[in-house]
């Protein structure tokens, strides 16, 4: 019998699975791609945008840088007091607003820079022009970093840090003022412009930050004013570096520093090699479609368990018919058919219920053909009858055939009425059939009182003839039970006779294509039928040939009795009697305790004649 199997995963699971990774994929997908094209639609904006802060940067940068240099000259002559004396000079100089300090600067014969004349815009300024000499001490050491102006370049740098005790928040410019070559002047100008007007150039732009760096990475301007005062050094930022290096005047990258992502531009001007920087961290710029990333994600899972629930209760309308159909399936399995179910649902699962429940019901109508029919004919010659296997015709078989018959019927029907007689019959035949059916015999017909049965057709077991025997066996202790409530008026006891051979038969089915019937045929049929009358004269109840005795004669206890010879057989035959199997500690040891138990009285048998039928079916030869 196979075992139940057991279920791993139930269809709403598979379900419920199945609609769950579709769902995820395909959610999935679609908010991946939704997500890089906003992202790349993003980028794009960002990249647009720093680029043209950047260049608008640089280009107000260049204006305010050249529009400074545009004075040059005019500081250059008020210093050298070239243009009415020198207080005109200096209310002219205060009136500017955006130069705080204006200094002409030469080298001495040592090749080292040194002031000669200054001025400083007591207008902007008033606290420095009380200290003049302190704020020349303070910019002397800055001449050095201006050495490329002496070579005819512009220089720009942030000294805010070196004079930070005056709270100047300024820039130095450097420019060439007397020229003694095409590429040498003999003297500079030197001059501090207010940062406030590039601090508005580089103010933030919403997410948008920026600075100004010169040609060196040195901090010019930044929107954060903090970090001016402290003029850092930008040389080692990424985006920086690859300013300095590209040879494209403006152009966006993005970079790493500290673990952070940027999206930068640059725009590079042509003025003393300064650079206009505009940056945006990656996270800030790409916030918003992380926050759509989430809301979709949000919405996917809000999604995915809106469809288990649904998925979840349409799996129930599936799950549950199939688990009754299995149900059902389980039922029909063991035998009973009387199903409980019915369609609930108007979909192929309905319709396969119907079907099942039509199924179950020709199976009943099967199992009761087959029962009605097993009452005729042996089950499995039924079975094999219903599904079309056995057919007009038969084949050799070697079988055991085994004949019973109860001893003096015909007196014993005499005494009885029919209604009585068929009764009895009937009891009886009832517990002999079931020995041959326990046996794995075959019942192959009734003959009056006689039963003819054979085993090893249409199925053999292998050991045919010991179950003849053993079935044999058991009809002696069946009998015996059945007698035990009987004797008296309308309830004779009984006592039988059976007679067992093996050997070749016809075994197939017998008759017309309109009525057919399963038996065998064959000399060994015959002589079982003689050897099952010797009983009586022999005062036995069970005989059987000497092709039986020889293929179980280790297994059973036997008596030989007198050699005979049987009407149609020419050659005399050895016939015993079987007393119990060796095995069997309750069986009898011998033939008298044999009849002792059976009830057979030896005085009134016969040898030669069988008084029953009035024709003699043998002759004791020995």
């Amino acid at each position: 019998m196979n075992k139940k199997k057991r279920i791993r995963f139930s269809i709403g699971f598979k379900l419920i699975t199945i609609t769950s990774i579709i769902l995820a994929m395909t959610l999935g997908a679609m908010i991946f791609v939704a997500s890089y094209f906003f992202r790349s639609d993003n980028e794009m904006r960002v990249r647009e945008n720093t680029l043209q802060f950047a260049e608008l940067m640089g280009r107000q940068v260049d204006i305010d840088f050249k529009a400074i240099v545009d004075k040059v000259g005019l500081i250059g002559s008020i210093l050298q007091g070239s243009r009415g004396d020198a207080e005109r000079m200096q209310e002219i100089f205060n009136d500017d607003k955006d130069i705080v300090f204006a200094a002409v600067a030469a080298k001495n014969d040592a090749g080292k820079p040194y002031i000669q004349n200054s001025l400083i815009n007591s207008g902007l300024v008033p606290g420095l022009a009380a200290e003049p000499r302190f704020i020349l001490d303070r910019i002397q050491p800055l001449l050095a970093v201006f050495d490329g102006s002496f070579a005819g370049k512009y220089t720009v740098m942030n000294p805010t840090a070196e004079l930070s005790e005056f709270d100047l928040n300024v820039l130095a410019i450097a420019v060439p003022y007397r020229m003694i070559g095409s590429s040498e002047a003999s003297s500079i100008l030197v001059i501090l412009v207010q940062m406030e007007r590039f601090a508005n150039i580089v103010r933030s732009e919403g997410i948008m930050r920026a600075y100004i760096v010169n040609a060196e990475g040195r901090l010019l301007a930044h929107f954060d004013q903090s970090q001016v005062r402290e003029g850092g050094d930008y040389s080692n930022k990424r985006i920086v570096q690859a300013m300095q290096k590209s040879g494209n005047p403006n152009q966006h990258i993005r970079y790493e520093e500290d673990g952070r992502y940027y999206l930068g531009s640059f725009q590079k001007i042509d003025f003393a090699g300064v650079g206009a920087v505009v940056y945006v961290e990656e996270d800030e710029a790409f916030a918003a479609v992380y926050s759509i990333q989430r809301r979709n994600f949000i919405i996917m899972v809000l999604v995915l368990n809106l469809a288990i629930l649904i998925v979840f209760l349409f799996a129930k309308t599936i799950t549950r018919p199939v688990k009754r159909l299995v149900g059902a399936a389980m039922q029909v399995k063991e035998g009973d058919y009387a199903l409980d179910i019915q369609a609930t649902t108007r979909d192929e699962i309905g319709n396969l219920t119907d079907s099942f429940v039509e199924m179950a019901q020709g199976l009943a109508e099967r199992e009761r053909m087959k029962e009605a029919f097993g009452k005729f004919v042996n089950k499995e010659i039924a079975e094999r009858a219903m599904k079309g296997e056995l057919k007009l015709g038969g084949e050799l078989r070697d079988v055991a055939i085994f004949f019973s018959d109860i001893r003096s019927f015909t007196a014993i029907s005499e005494s009885l009425s029919p209604e009585e007689v068929v009764e009895f019959l009937n009891d009886y035949m009832t517990r002999m059939v079931a020995c041959v059916n326990q046996t794995n015999g075959v019942v192959d017909k009734f003959i009056g009182d006689a039963i003819m049965a054979v085993w090893g057709t249409p199925v053999s077991y292998g050991n045919d003839i010991e179950n003849a025997i053993n079935g044999a066996l058991m009809m002696r202790t069946a009998l015996l039970e059945f007698n035990s409530n009987r004797g008296g008026p309308g309830k004779p006891i009984i006592r039988i006779g059976c007679g067992i051979n093996v050997g070749p038969v016809v075994a197939g089915q017998i008759g017309s294509h309109e009525r057919m019937e399963y038996t065998v045929i064959g000399d060994a049929v015959n002589l079982a039928s003689r050897i099952e009358s010797l009983n009586k004269p022999f005062g036995t109840d069970i005989l059987i040939s000497q092709e039986a005795y020889e293929r179980v004669r280790d297994i059973y206890i036997t008596k030989a009795m007198k050699k005979i010879k049987v009407k149609g057989k020419t050659a005399p035959q050895s016939i015993y009697a079987v007393i119990g199997r060796r095995d069997d500690p309750q069986a009898p040891r011998s033939l008298d305790a044999v009849r002792k138990l059976v009830g057979v009285d030896m005085s009134h048998v016969d040898l030669g004649k069988d008084v029953d039928e009035g024709e003699v079916k043998y002759e004791i030869i020995e």
